[in-house]
């Protein structure tokens, strides 16, 4: 079976090491390929490290401004390599992928990650995109939440599947101890525990909610520093915050880099305030580097962290709450330690790869016939919470106003 994945690309990100995952986990009759849109060339980075895994690569010389042209392209490349089924990552991979697997007479899956809102202009795509939904054979969610997003669009039901992100968790068996001192340089001043996060710096991701709560943390611990890692448009933004936050030394923006896994293990807490999420892999990195997190309560992050089991949820926006979990982490180690040994076994038991690309076997044999791609064995059942627990997460010792 050939495999053909469609994607736009500008960096090697958490989207990217979920396709290599399932790429490099699925057994050796199954071919995958990844045609990515050039994105004025910054697709080769993500396309090299496919190339490393030894998957087949192409950067695609026609974009969506030339709409006819990229269909045409991605259907010419369908047929040369006889595909059986192409999935789609992205809203402009789904409108041009769509087309040209129906042009090649081939099913194609959507991957719904979630939608963000960031801009004017994404907003737009996003509304285009659920409409494109509609028309997909499959449209695979990585959470529950999203799928109930994917669901009121106006995907049927039995088109809709979840499939949730996975991480190696092995990436994570033997932490470099010089990165904890690493990680304590980057902070100007001297501090006692870091707190970290990480991800794009744009306003779905809620990090100006972090900073007023690195305030109040700040004012209560003054041993606290905190360490971002990211860029985006919000970063000029941000800096001016923490500047006007008194934060100076003690809240860092440390940039985009591509060894944020040799610092999660040395954090003494991660935190991640987005506003929505489809499901976040940074919770599955956190938790598989055995660090305790404290989360908002939205999208799918609550299937990765479950409240007083591997780590805290908070309401989203409200930075008076996330400032009393965060510090009620910090002033209890031993227990938060307790909760990043449990997020361990928590994403190893179930957010493997090896689970992942069994369930994306058995759709590849739903689209295709058996007789194309065998059915895998069924795995053992999962010990994760039913369906509608993960839709109304409870915030353990939170009222509405963020106090205990």
């Amino acid at each position: 079976m050939v495999v053909v994945h469609l994607t736009a690309s500008p960096f090697f990100g958490g989207p990217e090491r979920q396709m290599l995952g399932l790429a490099s986990s699925l057994p050796t009759e199954v071919r995958s390929v990844f045609l990515s849109f050039s994105e004025g060339g910054k697709c080769r980075p993500f396309l090299e490290q496919a190339q490393n895994c030894r998957l087949g690569t192409v950067e695609l010389q026609h974009n969506t401004s030339t709409l006819p042209r990229a269909v045409r392209e991605v259907e010419e490349h369908l047929l040369s390599m006889r595909a059986d089924v192409l999935c789609c990552h992205g809203y402009k991979a789904d409108v041009v992928g769509w087309a040209a697997a129906r042009l090649a007479g081939i099913p194609v899956v959507a991957v719904s990650r979630g939608w963000t809102a960031a801009t004017v202009k994404v907003r737009c795509y996003e509304r285009l995109d659920r409409l494109a939904l509609r028309w997909m054979d499959r449209v695979v969610c990585v959470s529950e939440a999203q799928a109930a997003k994917v669901r009121r669009a106006g995907v049927p039901e039995g088109r809709v599947a979840v499939i949730r992100n996975a991480i190696h968790v092995a990436r994570f068996d033997d932490p470099d101890a010089a990165y904890r001192q690493k990680l304590h340089e980057l902070l100007p001043v001297r501090c006692r525990q870091v707190i970290c996060a990480a991800g794009r710096l744009s306003p779905e991701k809620g990090f100006d909610v972090l900073v007023e709560a690195a305030g109040r943390v700040a004012h209560s611990d003054p041993s606290a520093g905190f360490v971002l890692f990211g860029d985006g448009p919000q970063h000029a933004a941000l800096q001016r915050q923490i500047l006007e936050t008194g934060l100076a030394g003690r809240f860092v923006l440390a940039g985009f880099r591509d060894d944020v896994d040799r610092f999660l293990p040395h954090a003494d807490l991660i935190v991640l305030p987005s506003l929505t999420e489809g499901l976040p892999n940074v919770a599955l990195e956190a938790s598989a580097a055995g660090v305790a997190v404290v989360a908002t309560a939205v999208g799918g992050t609550p299937e990765a962290i479950r409240d007083g089991l591997n780590g805290y949820l908070v309401p989203p926006g409200d930075s008076a709450a996330l400032a009393e979990r965060i510090g009620h982490c910090l002033a209890r180690p031993a227990e938060s330690c307790e909760l990043g040994h449990r997020g361990r076994r928590w994403v190893r038991d179930h957010f493997t790869f090896a689970a992942q690309a069994i369930a994306y076997q058995r759709l590849f044999a739903e689209l295709t016939g058996p007789e194309q791609l065998p059915l895998p064995r069924a795995p053992r059942p999962s010990r994760l919470m039913p369906a509608d627990e993960f839709a109304a997460p409870r915030l353990t010792g939170y009222s509405g106003n963020g106090r205990s």
